[in-house]
């Protein structure tokens, strides 16, 4: 059963979504939040020719876990909230604020279990699920789908490292070049005042305020005193997260919490659909390649949040 809804934590932003709940249901059911990685994103979570989010759904759907999923705020305003907020604009503008108003709406309908509420984010929305929860989430859970604790800057000066070391030898020089830009502007935000990252242009139209505003709110500190259970996946062909920086890196952080669960599959790539060329040169070739989550990982995530149901 589809249903459109819209989901507004401003009154300048509503966004357009579709709530999913089960066909068989009889009783108040779990549900799960979609939250996006990086970038402007549609409710499907579309990146080339796959959808991750509608994938998710459904397949949850079919195991009993209802799920909400939204256009993120910069894919239905990206300009205008450009033009109105500028150099102020963080994650708590793009995702934060509407993750949370998504839990309240689910928390407020009847036919959910609102002590069965779980995000389910992925990418940067895994990364920020747990400061989603302490900023006023409250959910039962967490399943972070290729995050990572890592500085924004420290995945996005990896990926570019990586795509050099594929690149001709006569474009590696300038590709270096650019990198080592990008460094020194990134190096140079921690002795900003909040004002001048506010005004301080990176790249494009980011602003130096968005990863310092990150970076005042470091990403390990939520999840290592997160005591809410936690599912953390990634697939070990996953060319923008890798395993040792990100995936083990969890297992470091969350070796003494007491109820996290890791899972690594084998074969896939950041959109948890089989790796197909397996390089950050030819990532748009894979995602323009049309494919569907791997059957497993849906699995594996409705039986972990069954299992929350049956434990606490």
């Amino acid at each position: 059963m589809l249903e459109q809804i819209t989901v507004m934590a401003k009154a300048a932003y509503p966004l357009e979504g579709i709530l999913t709940i089960p066909d068989s249901y009889t009783d108040k059911v779990p549900a799960v939040i979609f939250v996006h990685g990086s970038g402007p994103l549609d409710k499907d979570a579309t990146v080339g020719a796959n959808k991750l989010f509608l994938d998710l759904a459904e397949g949850l759907a079919n195991q009993g876990i209802a799920s909400l999923r939204y256009d993120k705020r910069t894919f239905a305003y990206g300009k205008q909230m450009v033009q109105e907020l500028g150099g102020k604009l963080a994650v708590k503008e793009e995702v934060i604020e509407d993750a949370i108003a998504a839990i309240d709406m689910l928390k407020n309908d009847s036919r959910v279990d609102k002590n069965r509420i779980f995000l389910v984010g992925h990418s940067l929305g895994g990364t920020l699920a747990p400061r989603i929860d302490a900023e006023g989430g409250d959910v039962a859970g967490l399943v972070i789908l290729a995050g990572t604790s890592r500085t924004l800057e420290e995945v996005i000066l990896n990926q570019n490292e990586d795509a050099i070391k594929q690149l001709g030898a006569s474009q590696q020089e300038l590709a270096l070049k650019q990198v080592k830009e990008l460094q020194d502007k990134f190096d140079a935000i921690s002795n900003m005042t909040d004002e001048m990252a506010q005004q301080t242009i990176l790249f494009g139209s980011v602003y130096a305020w968005y990863f310092k505003e990150m970076n005042q709110h470091p990403l390990k500190d939520y999840i290592s005193q997160s005591k809410k259970p936690i599912f953390i996946v990634q697939g070990d062909k996953d060319v923008q997260v890798s395993v040792e920086k990100d995936f083990n890196r969890y297992r470091e952080i969350l070796k003494d919490h007491p109820d996290v669960t890791f899972k690594l599959y084998s074969g896939l790539n950041h959109m948890f659909m089989p790796s197909v060329f397996g390089t950050l040169k030819e990532i748009w070739d894979e995602y323009n390649t049309p494919q569907t989550v791997d059957r497993t990982v849906i699995e594996d995530i409705a039986k972990w949040i069954l299992s929350i149901r049956l434990s606490k």
